[in-house]
């Protein structure tokens, strides 16, 4: 039987609920799909979402229209870590306007129209980890802004307008990008950021770098100098010898010279785009034993002889050219717009020797060559004419070449030398019975030139890093550069097989260390690559990346162990209690040290006063010349002198042997800091 029962009892309970669990209910036009965060995407709305839940940690209100902001848009949001306003209408910025957020770790602010930034902007954001501010209209910065942003890791206020720097004293800053404005080159005195591990300067109208700036900022590893006016390698960088990654790209060097980069044998990411270069000084890439991603597009190069090494190069050390469709040649005709790394080494016309002789030419080597062996399973490249090996050489005929010495020089034999330039990767250069050029491979090369490498099954990996792949076999994310405390995060993949994602949410935990917390962090599509900073050393890392506002999409994880602590960094470090435990070890052995001394001295001073005191006593019981008389007569006279009684005196210490030694006050090797003088003995075991 069914009771009719009325509503608003119901409806009562409801109103007398808590506001916590009022308050839980998803904003209008937002997605709350995951628990801690809400993603309110295009909403068309000039105002802030309202009814946000005091839970949220993460809150994404992007590609709105917001025009204004108030403190009260962000009142009970004290628990707020993540807050992206990116891609709005925002002109100007209430001072305090997030003073509530005090938990906040990640501001983005990027892509608006924020004209002025005051003072007390960024008033009570203590623990405010990364700011963006790039691609805004800010024309000026109040000298004050970032004073307070201790904890401050990455600043962005690259694409603005701004004339003047304020300065930056961040002491835990690692990311600085101010390029792309109007201001004069900085200095010294503008950044104070000892930790500084990325700068970047691009499109800033650079002709030179301030020395004493790159001198104070030792912990740096990546800097881009592109689209300046560098018409010559800044000498400035030659103290820069930790820098890994570097962009010169679009400036106007022309011309490379090996002294300009022997400082920085450590980079492993080389831009060279864009600066008129036609090829590259011999023997240039030796300097950079660690070098893997090169970038030389959009340069005139004369691909002829010189440059035949540069293909071959590339593959044998692994090396992975970027923007290989706009590196093309330009000179000879016959090379002109084709793709450098596609050319064989024939196609750079380098000069083939050819020797025509009524008589045996003479074998390069006074040794005889090895006869070649017929790899299983490979096939034999078609020769050129001139280059064809002789079928006597292969068809096991015995066949004896003269050996060169003085004696066959004498009778008109002509000892030919090979081409210098023939044989690749290590190959030998030889002449058959014919006169005509053969290359003795290596074991691990083939070709006609010795070209080819032969795939190792072992994948190399940087000295010091260890990257470990993904559990799946296709990672859709990678770990590319790693530092002792930073991640490059390739993300190229990923945006691939996604072709209509809006952003991607990049979460990363440490699972070597206690706190193995999540950290979120907001990318936009526009970002293939991003790099985790302020990591701890030696430390495996857990990164995955997923789909936006999305709780059942698919995750893609990678795992990347960052490199130990770098030796040569006369930088502070981020916590100073280390630095003044070992100086106060030190001057506490300084002190113990002076006071064994101290005694040391006190002891022999002692002892002096002692053998002074004794001599005196020994001087006062001398014999008078009378005396003397006295007993040379009683002796004469045959008689005997008084017995007197010896005094005791210490004997000096005697080694096993019997031997005297000199006791010393330190026994070496013992470790013993032992101060009690007296007791100390040599030990003979």
């Amino acid at each position: 039987m069914w009771f009719s029962v009325p509503a608003w009892p119901f409806l009562l309970l409801l109103f007398l609920l808590p506001s916590s669990s009022r308050g839980s209910k998803c904003p209008e036009s937002c997605s709350c799909l995951l628990s801690d965060s809400i993603f309110c995407m295009e909403r068309r709305s000039s105002h802030m979402p309202s009814s946000i839940p005091a839970s949220t940690k993460h809150l994404y209100v992007f590609q709105n229209d917001i025009e204004t902001l108030s403190e009260d848009d962000f009142i009970g949001l004290e628990g707020l870590e993540s807050l992206d306003l990116s891609q709005n209408e925002l002109v100007e910025l209430p001072d305090g306007v997030f003073g509530h957020l005090s938990s906040l770790r990640n501001l983005d602010l990027s892509s608006n129209q924020i004209a002025h930034v005051s003072e007390r902007i960024f008033s009570g954001l203590v623990e405010l980890e990364r700011l963006y501010l790039f691609n805004n209209r800010i024309q000026t910065i109040h000298p004050a802004t970032f004073e307070g942003l201790e904890k401050l890791l990455e600043l962005k206020l690259q694409l603005n307008a701004f004339t003047v720097l304020p300065p930056i004293r961040l002491p835990r800053l690692l990311l600085l990008d101010i390029s792309h404005n109007r201001i004069r080159p900085p200095s010294a005195a503008d950044l104070q950021s000892p930790n500084l591990e990325c700068l970047k300067m691009a499109g800033l109208g650079l002709t030179d770098l301030d020395e004493e700036l790159m001198s104070s900022m030792t912990n740096l590893h990546d800097l881009d100098l592109s689209q300046n006016q560098l018409s010559a390698m800044p000498p400035a960088l030659k103290s820069a010898r930790g820098l890994i990654s570097l962009s010169l790209a679009s400036n106007q060097l022309g011309q490379l010279a090996k002294e300009d980069f022997e400082n920085l044998g450590s980079l492993q990411q080389l831009d060279l785009s864009h600066l008129n270069l036609q090829g590259f000084p011999e023997g240039f890439f030796q300097l950079f034993p660690r070098l893997h991603d090169l970038t030389a597009a959009e340069n005139p190069f004369n691909c002829l002889c010189p440059l035949a090494w540069f293909p071959s190069w590339l593959r044998s050390h692994k090396v992975e050219l970027g923007r290989k469709e706009e590196t093309r040649c330009h000179f000879p005709p016959s090379n002109a717009g084709r793709v450098l790394v596609e050319l064989d080494h024939k196609d750079f016309g380098c000069p083939v020797t050819t020797t025509v002789a009524t008589r045996p030419p003479v074998v390069c080597s006074t040794l005889a060559p090895p006869s070649p062996t017929a790899r299983a399973g490979t096939t034999t490249p078609a020769l050129p004419s001139y280059l064809t090996p002789s079928r006597e050489a292969y068809d096991g005929a015995p066949h004896h070449p003269p050996a060169a010495s003085p004696s066959s020089a004498e009778e008109g034999h002509e000892e030919v030398m090979c081409p210098s330039n023939i044989c690749l990767n290590g190959g030998t250069c030889k002449f058959n019975q014919q006169g005509q050029v053969e290359c003795l491979c290596p074991s691990d090369t083939t070709g006609l030139y010795c070209e080819d490498l032969e795939e190792s099954p072992s994948l190399p990996s940087s000295p010091g890093i260890a990257v470990i792949t993904a559990a799946s076999p296709e990672p859709h994310i990678s770990s590319g550069m790693v530092t002792s405390t930073s991640i490059l995060i390739d993300l190229h993949r990923y945006i691939e097989t996604r072709p209509h994602i809006r952003g991607i949410r990049l979460t990363y935990r440490n699972l070597s260390g206690p706190d193995q917390r999540p950290h979120h962090l907001s990318i936009p599509v526009s970002y293939p690559e991003y790099t985790l900073r302020g990591l701890r050393p030696n430390s495996t890392y857990l990164v995955c990346a997923s789909n936006f506002g999305e709780s059942d999409t698919e995750t893609s994880c990678t795992e990347a162990r960052t490199a130990g602590s770098p030796v040569l960094v006369s930088a502070p470090p981020h916590n100073e209690g280390p630095v003044v435990s070992s100086l106060v070890l030190a001057l506490a052995g300084l002190a113990l040290v002076m006071v064994v001394m101290a005694c040391v001295l006190v002891v022999r001073f002692i002892r002096r006063r002692k053998q002074a005191k004794a001599h005196v006593e020994l001087d006062a019981e001398e014999p008078t010349p009378l005396e003397l008389e006295g007993v040379k007569a009683c002796l004469e006279n045959g008689g005997v002198l008084p017995q007197k009684q010896p005094e005791i005196t210490p004997c000096p210490p005697q080694t096993p042997n019997g031997i005297e030694y000199e006791a010393l006050l330190v026994q070496g090797g013992q470790g013993n800091t032992n101060n009690n003088l007296a007791n100390m003995k040599p030990s003979y075991f």
